[in-house]
């Protein structure tokens, strides 16, 4: 019987194929390291090829100890959003690397559009910034440095995609689309469009027939090719990873916010049906699209999280492994001074500095492995707090906050954040929920339940709360000593 839920959860350090039962439950996984390329100093790039090769790899996996295909009612799809691949629509193959979200080679078109006054209309109309975190920059340069990617463009066989779309292509043997979360993240989408808009491609200097069609976030929205895993197979939801967080929280009703920690932190607040508009440069994004009907929601991206304590760990050997931070903070009062601003990759939301870099301030000799590692996870909650201002200034102020991906495990952390925040944090025992929010799609989507509120109902599980602990002068004696870092930064 086909009961089972395949989810991709294609992350920027990992591929993973994860199964799920109607009810949420989670039924094993495969996974496999995607290869990290730095070319230059700000440049991060992917193996598009690899990318498909691994998941492929990772699906047959989860189909074998799901028992076989028959097992498998749907896939679901969640992507490390913004990335890009370019590829050949006759032959199917990569026509470059994939530029990573986390890439900034951009900057200084952004900066010349910006100068040329066009930010404000293209925030209008597609609810973002000009940064080079965002897909339609990434693709202006690869055709214009990739010779491969422009001599497809002039032949008419270029196609460009997010990695959700790479993967449908690759899966479905040819269709070509992307959903309307993660077309909502190019610059080249009006928040209210159906489509990929004509002008804002002429703007990016992207051919609009290079693009994808845009379609809804569940449905029946494709179906695999039965070489890949043993009988074609559904594809009935896509959504960008912090888009399917959002869902996997069961943040389905106006106001309600999630905060997901993975490689970056990334803070939703669900606008319903109203276009979302900032003056605090936060970001407006479509949340999901279901039956060609919208749900909108204001972001907050900040671009270094857990990579701060991989940064740790694998650069400068303070930790063996990510949870020994949990340690470490719990075995001093306090970090003696020490904050650390972890601008490795420029500052995010609400700042949008491309030029900030890392700054770690009030170093003495009293300062060891412990201290450095107190003021990564500190730098969590400091981090946050700016967004939670920004959502407030922008009308959205949050009432509680819904915790979720790999760093949220920390219970130190999560504590922190209740206090720092001076607000409830809750949390899921199932701290993964970008995958439980694309399962939750493909559940909706291939009829396993009537609408996304009763898959949430369903699949959701059980939950911790943390609450605020911390008298107000401490919390306001370290966001001093954090502005005065961030000043520095």
């Amino acid at each position: 019987m086909s009961e089972l839920i395949l989810v991709l959860d294609e992350g920027t350090t990992s591929t993973r194929a994860m199964l799920f039962g109607p009810d949420g439950r989670f039924h094993g996984s495969a996974q496999q390291e995607i290869t990290q390329h730095y070319p230059r100093a700000g440049w991060v790039e992917h193996d598009a090829g690899e990318i498909w090769e691994r998941t492929l790899a990772c699906a047959r996996e989860a189909v074998e100890k799901a028992g076989g295909a028959d097992r498998i009612a749907a896939i679901g799809i969640t992507n490390q959003r913004e990335t890009v691949v370019a590829w050949d629509r006759q032959s199917g193959e990569p026509l470059s690397r994939a530029i990573v979200w986390q890439d900034r080679r951009t900057a200084d078109f952004c900066a010349t559009l910006r100068e040329a006054g066009h930010e404000l209309e293209v925030q209008r109309r597609t609810g973002l910034l000009l940064d080079p975190y965002f897909s339609g920059t990434k693709m202006r340069w690869l055709l214009e440095h990739g010779d491969e990617v422009k001599s497809a463009a002039e032949a008419g066989r270029l196609a460009f995609g997010t990695v959700e779309s790479w993967l449908i292509y690759k899966l479905t043997g040819g269709a070509h689309l992307s959903d309307a979360s993660n077309a909502s993240r190019t610059l080249l989408l009006e928040l209210g469009g159906k489509q990929f808009d004509t002008g804002l491609a002429e703007l990016f200097g992207v051919p609009i027939g290079a693009l994808p069609e845009v379609i809804d976030n569940a449905g029946e929205l494709g179906v695999s090719n039965p070489e890949w895993l043993g009988r074609a197979i559904p594809i009935t939801g896509l959504a960008g990873d912090q888009q399917a967080a959002t869902i996997g929280q069961a943040c389905l009703a106006p106001g309600e916010t999630k905060a997901t920690y993975g490689t970056g932190a990334f803070v939703l607040t669900n606008k319903g049906s109203a276009l979302p508009s900032s003056e605090n440069r936060l970001l407006g994004t479509v949340l999901c699209q279901i039956g060609g009907e919208r749900t909108y929601a204001l972001e907050g991206s900040v671009f270094v999280a857990g990579s701060l304590v991989q940064w740790l760990r694998d650069s400068l050997g303070i930790v063996d492994v990510a949870a020994q931070t949990e340690e470490l903070a719990r075995s001093i009062d306090d970090t003696g001074g020490v904050t650390i601003v972890p601008a490795l990759a420029g500052l995010g939301a609400p700042h949008w500095r491309a030029d900030a870099r890392g700054v770690i301030s009030g170093l003495s000799f009293a300062s060891g492995k412990a201290e450095l590692a107190r003021a990564a996870l500190e730098a969590m909650a400091h981090q946050t707090h700016d967004l939670a201002e920004a959502f407030a200034a922008d009308g959205a102020p949050w009432q509680s906050l819904k915790i979720d991906g790999g760093m949220s495990a920390n219970d130190w952390m999560a504590q922190d954040l209740a206090n720092i925040l001076d607000l409830t944090v809750e949390r899921p025992s199932f701290v993964e929920t970008t995958a439980l929010g694309a399962a939750m799609l493909a559940a909706t989507g291939a009829g396993l339940h009537p609408d996304l509120e009763t898959a949430a109902a369903a699949m959701r599980g059980e939950l911790s709360q943390f609450t605020p602990e911390m008298n107000d002068a401490v919390r306001q004696e370290r966001l001093a000593r954090w502005r005065e870092a961030l000043a520095a930064a």
